[in-house]
Formats: C-alpha cells, sequence, structure tokens
C-alpha cells in the first residue's frame, strides 16, 4: 500500500482517519479504538488544550508508560498545532524537573505510577499551568477521560507547515543534561516516506508497540503502525512472557525491538513453544546485536528480520539491512546495512575529509530526517550540523559493497599505547565465542599504556568459562594490543532505555580520583 506523497503527518493521519474509519486502530488492555473514535478522541484532547491557552509551538509533556491514551495525546498535540515533550519515566525527579522546566511544558500529563513525583516537584515546575491525570484517582489533578469528554469533538481546522515542530524528545543524557531534540512535520514525514515499499506495512494487520513513546523508535513504530492502517497493540511494559503470548493470541505480524528484547525473548522458556506463524518481520535496531542471537532468532521466530541504524537527532532510521542480507554467508551480519531513500551518508575524518573505503571516521548524514536543532541550544545545533550534514558521534566504515559497519561512540574509542581501539569491534569479537550472551568493553587506567581494555561478559546458564580462556579466544580473532587485559563477569549489563550499552556505568568506578586522560560518553 502506498501512502500519500509530500504531505504532512497531520494530513497523514487525517487521510488515515477518512479512508479506515470503522477498522480498530489500537488494542490496549482490554480497551479497543477504532480509526473513527481516534479521530475523536484526538480532536477533544486539540480543542481542551486550546482552552487551556495553549498557542501554536506551545510544549506539552507526557510522563507515563504506553498507552491508547497516549498516542491520542500526540495526535491532539498535532491538531492542536502544538508540540509532544516525551518524558523518559525512568528519570530521577531532578532530571524530570529539568526536561519539564527546559521544554517550557505549559500542559502535564502524568500516568499513576509518577503521580508521587509529580507531587514532589510540582511547586518546581512554574510554566505547569496545569496536570491531567491520565489513569484518574487523583485528588488534586483533573481526570484525564473527565478532562477529554467534556471538550468539542470537532477538528480544530488548524493547518500546520512542513517547518512546524510536532515532537521534542530528549536525547539519552549519558554526560551533563540532556537535549531537546526538535522534529518537525517534515522529519516525521520524510521518516514515513523512506520506509514506504521497503518495510512491507499491510492495511488491516497486527501491528505490536512496545518499545517506549518517550524514545524515537517508540514514536515511530506508533506513527508508522497507524498511518500504514494497523491494528496496534500496545503495552506497557517490555515483558517478554506477555509479548510471546501476544504473539500467538493476537497473530501479531509485525513489531519493532531493540536487541536486548530479542535475547530477552528467544531466551525465554516458553519461546520454543510460542507459535510466531503469524510473525512476518521484526524490524530491530539501537545496540550491537551478537550473530549468535541473529541466527538463533531466525530459526526460533521463523520471520524477516530488518536491522535499522539511527538517532533521535535523525528522526530514527537512516539506514536499514534487508532480510536477504542476514544471511550469515554474504557476511554482512556485523553492518546496519545501507542508506534509506533520501538519505546521504559519509564517513570522514576529524577534518571533514571523505574517508575511503574500510577506513574509520565519523559517520555523517544529509536528508529530511536531520532534526531542526537542539532545543534553546543554537551552539550545540551548530557544532552537530555543519552545511546540512549531522555529525553523528559515531564511528563507523563502508564495505566495497557499500554497507555501513558502526565501530562505536567516537568518544568511546579507547586509546592504549597510542593505538585507537573500538569498543564495538573488541565487543563483537566476545560475543562471537559461543557461550557469551553479551559483552561491553571500557578503558581503564593502565600505569604503562595510558589506558587498557578491560571486558564485562554475561556467559550463559552453565558455563564454565575462564577470564583466561576468553582472552586467548579474543587473541584468535582480533590484534592483541586490542584484546581484554582483564575479564569481570556480570548478570546484566546496564543499558538506557533504547538498548544502548551505559558504558559510563561500568568505567566511572575505575576512574574515580584519577586526571582523566580521555573523554567519555
Amino acid at each position: 500500500m502506498k501512502i500519500p506523497e509530500n504531505q504532512t503527518i497531520q494530513e497523514l493521519f487525517e487521510w488515515r482517519f477518512e479512508r479506515t474509519p470503522k477498522s480498530v486502530a489500537h488494542k490496549f488492555l482490554d480497551r479497543e479504538t477504532t480509526y473513527e473514535e481516534l479521530n475523536i478522541y484526538s480532536n477533544q484532547i486539540a480543542n481542551g488544550l486550546i482552552s487551556l491557552g495553549c498557542k501554536p509551538d506551545s510544549r506539552i509533556a507526557f510522563y507515563g508508560k504506553n498507552s491508547d491514551y497516549f498516542f491520542e495525546f500526540l495526535i491532539g498535540t498535532l491538531k492542536s498545532n502544538t508540540v509532544a515533550v516525551g518524558v523518559n519515566w525512568r528519570l530521577a525527579p531532578p532530571e524530570v524537573s529539568y526536561v519539564l522546566n527546559d521544554s517550557k511544558s505549559e500542559v502535564l500529563f502524568v500516568g499513576e505510577e509518577f503521580y508521587p513525583i509529580i507531587d514532589q516537584i510540582l511547586e518546581d515546575l512554574p510554566n505547569v499551568k496545569k496536570v491531567i491525570a491520565v489513569d484518574g484517582n487523583h485528588t488534586k489533578y483533573e481526570d484525564f477521560i473527565s478532562w477529554r469528554d467534556s471538550q468539542d469533538s470537532s477538528s480544530t481546522g488548524l493547518k500546520s507547515s512542513d517547518q512546524d515542530d510536532i515532537l521534542q524528545l530528549y536525547t539519552s543524557g549519558t554526560t551533563g543534561h540532556p537535549k531537546g531534540v526538535q522534529l518537525t512535520n517534515r522529519n516525521f514525514a520524510a521518516a514515513n516516506e523512506s520506509i514506504d515499499g521497503i518495510v512491507p506495512f499491510e492495511e488491516g494487520t497486527t501491528n505490536l508497540v512496545c518499545m517506549p513513546g518517550y524514545h524515537v523508535a517508540g514514536t515511530n513504530w506508533g506513527i508508522w503502525g497507524y498511518i500504514f492502517g494497523c491494528r496496534n497493540i500496545i503495552i506497557a511494559d517490555i515483558d517478554p512472557g506477555l509479548i510471546l503470548e501476544l504473539i500467538e493470541q493476537e497473530k501479531i505480524r509485525s513489531t519493532l525491538f531493540v536487541p536486548a528484547v530479542i535475547l530477552f525473548l528467544i531466551s525465554h522458556p516458553n519461546a520454543l513453544t510460542t507459535d510466531f506463524s503469524s510473525l512476518n518481520f521484526v524490524l530491530y535496531g539501537a545496540s550491537p546485536i551478537a550473530d549468535d542471537t541473529i541466527i538463533k532468532a531466525k530459526e526460533i521466530m521463523q520471520c524477516d528480520l530488518y536491522q535499522v541504524y539511527g538517532l533521535t537527532e535523525t528522526t530514527g532510521a537512516i539506514t536499514i539491512m534487508m532480510p536477504e542480507d542476514h544471511d550469515p554467508k554474504k557476511g554482512k551480519l556485523r553492518s546496519c546495512g545501507k542508506a534509506l531513500k533520501g538519505v546521504e551518508l559519509k564517513v570522514v575524518d576529524e577534518n571533514g575529509n571523505d574517508l575511503k573505503t574500510g577506513e574509520i571516521g565519523e559517520v555523517i548524514s544529509k536528508s529530511d530526517l536531520n532534526m531542526k536543532g537542539y532545543w534553546n541550544k543554537p551552539d550545540a545545533t551548530k557544532e552537530s550540523i555543519v552545511d546540512g550534514w549531522f555529525y553523528s558521534g559515531d564511528a563507523g566504515f563502508f564495505d566495497d559493497e557499500g554497507y555501513l559497519f558502526i565501530h562505536d561512540r567516537v568518544k568511546d574509542m579507547i586509546v592504549s599505547g597510542g593505538e585507537n581501539i573500538y569498543p564495538a569491534e573488541v565487543e563483537n569479537a566476545l560475543m562471537s565465542h559461543d557461550e557469551i550472551l553479551d559483552a561491553a568493553v571500557v578503558g581503564v587506567p593502565d600505569e604503562k599504556w595510558g589506558e587498557s581494555v578491560k571486558g564485562f561478559v554475561v556467559t550463559g546458564e552453565g558455563s564454565s568459562l575462564s577470564d583466561d580462556e576468553i582472552i586467548s579466544y579474543t587473541r584468535t580473532q582480533i590484534a592483541a594490543y586490542k584484546c581484554p587485559k582483564s575479564i569481570e563477569f556480570i548478570k546484566e549489563l546496564p543499558r538506557n532505555p533504547s538498548g544502548k550499552i551505559l558504558r559510563r556505568e561500568l568505567r566511572d568506578p575505575y576512574w574515580e580520583g584519577i586526571d582523566r586522560k580521555v573523554s567519555g560518553n
């Protein structure tokens, strides 16, 4: 199914509501909503925001887990020409305050689990003029359903332009405060166009939405599911057992996971007895994945896999690796594929010069997917976007067939004895061992070399691998100077909500009281 071209996301939703009004738009718990009802509910939210005095470009925040109400809210902000702000619900109270104050959010929708945090910080939120309790049951905040249903259900009649902000998401902030990424109508329309005809959504089929809405992957996947006319099953949390049940019971055809979720699912005791026959494809990305995990996932799920690479600042995916490239014989499993439609990619050195095939440098991209900028941070925007090219901060290279391989964050590079070591290369070597399920490496202080490589590994149940055996094995895979000098066995790697390894948490204890000479992300 081809979606209309050169339309704003607002216009694409209007097209969808007219095309399949009686079809089910989404299901959450026991609540099912048709596209016609979703249109009405989002109209009511839009009119409610306008009645509160929210002008176009005002920021409106949502602080809660995934639900049908989140997407009503998101479409309602579109229709009122306000800007949705996704708040990471894993943040500590001071961090929540920072996001709400930095964004100058005027209305706050909050889920029941987080009422106590807002109670605690509300006096520190001078811009918030109304708090709406998404799940009701609060003595001071207005009940969402009562508030929504008391509003006018007719269209606002407002139109938006390509360059209007529609969503502001905050980067994970592994260093300093997170930055607000301004994403526009054009960004999201381009995201739809980039995958149309490539990722095989089908109107009327069932799509699972499980990644958090405050992350670009969760928001994008929800928007795509609606625009392409799917019946979207929404869940609040990543629950492997529930996901396996839903795949079988709801006949899930499509979904998006981060690699950690794929590993959770195929390791679950019910994975081998789950009926995956409805599952047509899984799109995955956001962090490295072991070859063995990919191969095992294909064997168990018996579906097509698409890998993508991108960032919040690029409205999500800018590359894609197709199902046929997941054949281990092709040698592309460590790749993230090729550029999507409309995306230009380069790998450059520190002076911005193009590098040759196989040479590692910073990945930069140019497309309509690139963010407008960082909210109220013009200097940071100028550093990241130069002549239309977004500098990702990721180190990578192209092979001789034009496939992009991501090595790591530039700032995570380990410098040992003057040699540059990219953690992902070492991690790939570690994870190629049959008994290692997950791995991360960081640079730790070394009196002789400045830094040395330390590995953290998660092994399978019953494994008796020793650190010496692991180090010896990596020497058969990569150059000796890149190999870990020490190994620590841990049960689980720390990751942020999008699945990226939080190397800083692993690294910082080793650098306490030491004047670092290497930056860390």
